[in-house]
């Protein structure tokens, strides 16, 4: 039996308070019946008594995803995303109980911040995620696109000149907001091959340059495709396969999160740092909507504030092995 009436909560949050006691009754369902989250609070010393404060809730790093099966006791997975990377690279995987849950979660965070789907075009230029099969990414955008009702609406992977000719048919049509998503290093080659004047077009970075090259600094690359594009400014969407929720940034990078999704900065040397002052470090995540996997991750990104409750990411901390406590332990 699903979680009803945890699910009921977490989209009609109106004050830090209901957040709060949310996440504290989510920590004591997963300390209690998600044996991956209880042993790693246990290998860093975090028993149930010890949380009574939503900022010492321990979050767990998204590499154990990559070794363990993350979901709670007694649920079994109804659909199954997997983590984008090299062929080198141990891929991790996210069970998702509930589906129904990521979408309410994917459509209403989107309405959130840029209104009804209906009203736009969605052109999608995500080569590497659209070539695997359980990519949470191409998930959320064909969720989108069928929401949007947009006939027009389409995946591109390497056809630079059909995306090109799309563009600037639906320029010329003017029936709904055209936003392009992608991922960097396609976006780079894109606008590198086709600039042009694209200053009514809605352009948004995923991030990654998924061993494509060297990553650009979030700055330089919306820079460049300002250059390029003469757009007022690059739109940004924050997310991870271990995540059901996103974060959006319309301009600088400067994100903002919806109301069952809160960000922490950490000491990325210490899983135990709980300095709500800290104004640059890890990220740590807190999804409401990961009722059933686990609704405290522990990122490798590097952000810092951006003020009244948003934040910016300044890229991946390089490190390969958690530090404070052993994954193999777990």
């Amino acid at each position: 039996m699903l979680l009803s009436h945890l699910e009921e909560k977490i989209f009609s949050l109106q004050e830090d308070k209901a957040f709060e006691e949310v996440a504290l009754e989510l920590f004591e369902l997963h300390y209690e019946k998600n044996p991956v989250y209880r042993r790693f609070c246990e290998s860093i010393g975090i028993r149930k008594q010890d949380v009574l404060h939503i900022e010492t809730i321990p979050c767990l790093p998204v590499q154990i995803f990559k070794h363990y099966k993350v979901v709670l006791e007694g649920y079994d997975e109804k659909l199954v995303f997997e983590t984008s990377g090299t062929t080198e690279q141990r891929k991790g995987y996210h069970y998702i109980v509930s589906p129904e849950l990521y979408r309410q979660s994917a459509l209403l965070g989107f309405e959130l911040f840029y209104g009804h789907p209906k009203n736009y075009h969605f052109l999608a230029l995500l080569p590497g995620y659209l070539e695997r099969p359980n990519s949470s990414l191409v998930y959320m955008v064909k969720m989108l696109m069928e929401v949007s009702g947009s006939q027009e609406s389409g995946f591109f992977l390497r056809d630079f000149n059909s995306l090109h000719e799309k563009l600037k048919y639906l320029q010329e049509k003017k029936d709904r907001t055209i936003l392009l998503l992608g991922v960097t290093h396609a976006l780079i080659d894109f606008f590198k091959q086709y600039p042009g004047d694209y200053h009514d077009v809605i352009i948004m970075e995923t991030g990654g340059m998924k061993g494509r090259g060297e990553e650009w600094p979030k700055f330089y690359l919306h820079e460049f495709i300002k250059k390029q594009t003469g757009v007022p400014s690059v739109h940004s969407e924050y997310g991870m396969t271990e995540l059901l929720s996103q974060a959006y940034a319309k301009h600088d990078g400067i994100f903002s999160t919806p109301p069952w999704l809160k960000v922490f900065l950490r000491d990325p040397n210490d899983l135990l740092d709980r300095n709500t002052q800290q104004k640059r470090g890890l990220i740590h995540l807190i999804d409401l909507v990961n009722v059933y996997s686990c609704p405290f991750i522990a990122t490798e990104d590097i952000g810092q504030w951006g003020g009244e409750g948003k934040f910016e990411v300044l890229g991946r901390l390089d490190f390969s092995d958690l530090r404070g406590c052993s994954i193999m332990a777990i």
